[in-house]
């Protein structure tokens, strides 16, 4: 019995010490993993990156490679060089989703066609003797006074139905005006110049009918792509060589969309009324964008050598909006919208191409390497002038609503 005891004994000690062993060995490699995830997901070096993310030679650290999606994703909200490129454009992207709202809800309204200073320079006594002439049911109406509050309150909100429910008013004033004025889609101001002054001021603006708006929503949406597809370039990339490829090819997609679609607004309507022109532009532009983006699907395209052969590429493609700007003042020089527009299509054009001069030139990294490798990059500074170029673009586009809401062709 002694012996047997003796014999349990070291058995539960050697089971014992084993299973200490065990646990010991089990808790060290669970420590050995979360050292290697923690080492696995830090910041390399430039010299240590795959040679797919090897782009800008003059960033020396901060570098995500080759981390799994999860971790990639996550990053979004973690300091690396890329993070800021990521950020600049995503912010880009809610603006102008925020700006294409604001534009649906508010046509025509973007428009203002200042008709409460319509109705303060209005003579109200003489319009009320004017309107009895075409008007016959307007003496059965309420006095002088319900007219003239009317108009005030309603008007200037040009949302009539609210206010004007039980007095049809847009449908009695239209039998004062001529017939081929009522029916066309804009306000002929030949015609108007028949008419009372009084007359015309109060009811012109009421007929005006909005043009189409597709051209700018086409540039709102190829500002959005764009600016989307960049961020998300800049988030995943880092994941794979596969991931980088798509994501590249992505981002040039989005540029080449933004620069095509920034033709459109003013090719449009500044050639609305020559269709021949207006189709001439809008097909050359389109086209090559097309080519663009078909020439950015090539492998070679994306190599590092290729740097300043891509910017070239897409700064051609913004400089050619030189020759519709140009046969605009020809057309129309006499007009102040043209030279407001202009100014803005100049402003917008030196946004782009600062921005893709800094691209190509990697200024100011190159004169500090490792200095701007968190924030103030080359790439980082072309992000924010191209949201600025486009949101001047976006003012253009609003001028150009407005000047062909009220004159038409």
């Amino acid at each position: 019995m002694g012996k047997n005891e003796a014999n349990r004994s070291a058995v539960k000690s050697y089971d014992g010490s084993d299973e200490k062993l065990v646990s010991r060995s089990s808790s060290g490699e669970g420590k050995g993993k979360k050292l290697w995830k923690k080492v696995k997901y830090q910041l390399v070096e430039y010299h240590a990156l795959p040679g797919y993310l090897k782009d800008n030679e003059y960033i020396l650290a901060h570098y995500r490679a080759e981390w799994p999606l999860k971790q990639t994703l996550l990053s979004v909200f973690s300091i690396h060089n890329e993070t800021l490129n990521v950020w600049t454009h995503l912010i880009g992207f809610f603006l102008f989703l925020s700006l294409t709202i604001y534009t649906a809800m508010k046509v025509p309204n973007v428009v203002d066609l200042n008709l409460p200073s319509a109705l303060r320079n209005a003579d109200f006594q003489k319009l009320h003797a004017e309107l009895i002439t075409c008007l016959p049911s307007l003496p059965h109406m309420p006095d002088l006074q319900r007219l003239r509050e009317e108009l005030k309150t309603a008007l200037p909100s040009m949302n009539l139905s609210p206010y004007l429910s039980n007095w049809h008013i847009v449908e009695l004033l239209s039998n004062c005006l001529p017939e081929n004025l009522t029916h066309s889609n804009h306000t002929d101001t030949c015609v108007l110049h028949h008419m009372k002054e009084d007359v015309a001021n109060i009811i012109a603006p009421l007929l005006v009918r909005p043009i189409t708006r597709w051209p700018f929503f086409a540039f709102l949406g190829g500002a959005m792509f764009c600016l989307l597809a960049s961020s998300t370039c800049h988030l995943l990339s880092c994941h794979s060589e596969r991931v980088a490829y798509i994501m590249l090819r992505l981002d040039y997609a989005g540029i080449a969309a933004l620069i095509s679609t920034s033709f459109y607004p003013p090719v449009y309507y500044s050639f609305m009324c020559y269709p021949f022109f207006c189709n001439l532009y809008l097909g050359f532009i389109t086209l090559l964008g097309i080519g663009t983006i078909l020439a950015s699907l090539l492998p070679v395209f994306q190599s590092p050598e290729y740097r300043t052969f891509r910017a070239s590429l897409f700064f051609g493609m913004g400089f050619s909006g030189a020759a519709p700007i140009l046969h605009k003042l020809i057309l129309f020089w006499h007009q102040p919208e043209a030279l407001h527009t202009t100014g803005y299509e100049v402003l917008m054009g030196l946004f782009y191409g600062i921005g893709a001069l800094v691209y190509a030139m990697r200024i100011p990294e190159r004169w500090m390497p490792g200095k701007f490798d968190i924030a103030g990059h080359s790439h980082q500074l072309f992000h924010v002038l191209v949201v600025a170029g486009a949101y001047t673009h976006y003012r253009a586009g609003l001028v150009y609503l407005r000047w062909r809401d009220l004159q038409g062709c």
